[in-house]
């Protein structure tokens, strides 16, 4: 007696591989219909001997330096066979990582619900749901990721989930990542390879992939990440404790309440911990000199920028500095740029201002101000 054939299923319809196709077509057109963001070089009469440059993230279709990373998680989400037609898709995000994912969603004909902090500014809310995306507010900004997650089950969809994906989603090795990119823009310049590239941490993303790709360049730049108040990042890459946990930072898209799957303490240089006065006096300082209005998380980078400058001038140092404008300060005028929401929150910021000028104009030293550990 012969046994019977087992049962085979019968092979799959090709329309979802044709709706893969369609997705990956979709975003490379994006890609390539996007211009690589401009690398600013602005003049600072007290850095003798010290060239800056600014990346400029804010000139991405979605506003911001999360537009690279929202394409790196539907790329990986797509490529790993997660995000299918049709698959509702959440997040957990303090707001611009929101801005770029509803537009990839709204591309790709998806649903798109963003979990964040109710404290998030209005103009990411509006800036979300203009693309199509829905908001899920919660009142604690560590209650975003149960959240997240708790609909992502719900709605049967998928949780892009940038906080642990955000370091390996991306090609840190090329594929026009940041580094790539940021290098790429300085071999014509009189000192090419920067002694520091310097950027602050919300997801770590970043910060891994720049200092992956010096590495495998082999360069001789240094990554300073630079925190701020109410972050856990500082003191986990001190101390070597990734179980540290803080408040949550006033300074939004970067510091996190806990230390973030994509953080990656071992390719850093150095950390330094940035008040959040001293953050949005940046922001101030910078956007008076720029003639247009920049993020309170540029601030940050550029506070930090500014006390490497000042201990370079101290030593005679000479070289180029790096640094990223993440996205515009629009986004923040009732915020960084409100003198009621700072005075409620007593952030005297002028005093830091005062401080900057100064080392801009005239050189000298900057001294980094000594924060309570979370």
């Amino acid at each position: 007696m012969v046994d019977s054939a087992p049962a085979v299923p019968p092979l799959p319809q090709p329309s979802s591989h044709a709706w893969v196709q369609r997705a990956m077509a979709i975003l490379s057109g994006d890609q390539h219909r996007s211009a690589d963001t401009h690398l600013l070089r602005p003049f600072f009469p007290g850095f003798d001997g010290i060239s800056v440059y600014f990346k400029d993230e804010s000139t991405h279709p979605t506003g911001s330096l999360k537009h690279r990373l929202a394409r790196s998680l539907f790329l990986y989400g797509i490529c790993n066979g997660r995000i299918q037609e049709g698959t509702v898709l959440v997040e957990a995000s303090s707001g611009s990582t929101a801005v770029s994912e509803a537009y990839f969603a709204r591309l790709l004909g998806l649903r798109f619900i963003a979990v964040m902090p109710r404290s998030t500014s209005q103009q990411k809310v509006e800036a979300i749901t203009r693309f199509g995306g829905e908001c899920e507010f919660v009142d604690q900004a560590s209650q975003i990721y149960a959240v997240a997650a708790e609909l992502a089950q719900k709605h049967a969809g998928y949780y892009l989930d940038q906080f642990t994906y955000a370091e390996r989603a991306t090609d840190w090795r090329g594929n026009n990542n940041i580094a790539e990119s940021i290098f790429r823009q300085m071999e014509q310049e009189s000192c090419p390879v920067p002694e520091w590239v310097v950027v602050s941490a919300g997801t770590g993303g970043t910060a891994a992939t720049l200092g992956r790709y010096m590495r495998y360049r082999n360069l001789d730049t240094r990554l300073c990440v630079a925190d701020v108040e109410g972050s856990a990042f500082y003191d986990a890459w001190k101390n070597h404790d990734r179980g540290v946990t803080a408040s949550g930072s006033h300074i939004e898209g970067i510091g996190r309440p806990r230390v973030e799957p994509s953080f990656v303490p071992e390719v850093i240089d150095h950390m330094v911990r940035v008040p959040d006065a001293a953050s949005i006096a940046a922001a101030h300082v910078l956007s008076e000199r720029l003639f247009r209005r920049v993020g309170g998380s540029t601030g940050t980078n550029f506070f930090a920028l500014c006390w490497i400058a000042s201990e370079m001038l101290k030593s005679g140092g000479k070289g180029s500095l790096v640094t990223l404008i993440c996205d515009s300060g629009d986004r923040y005028v009732n915020t960084y740029y409100s003198d009621a929401w700072l005075a409620e929150r007593q952030i005297a910021i002028e005093p830091w201002c005062a401080a900057l000028n100064a080392l801009l104009d005239h050189g000298g030293p900057l001294e980094m101000p000594v924060v309570a550990a979370v």
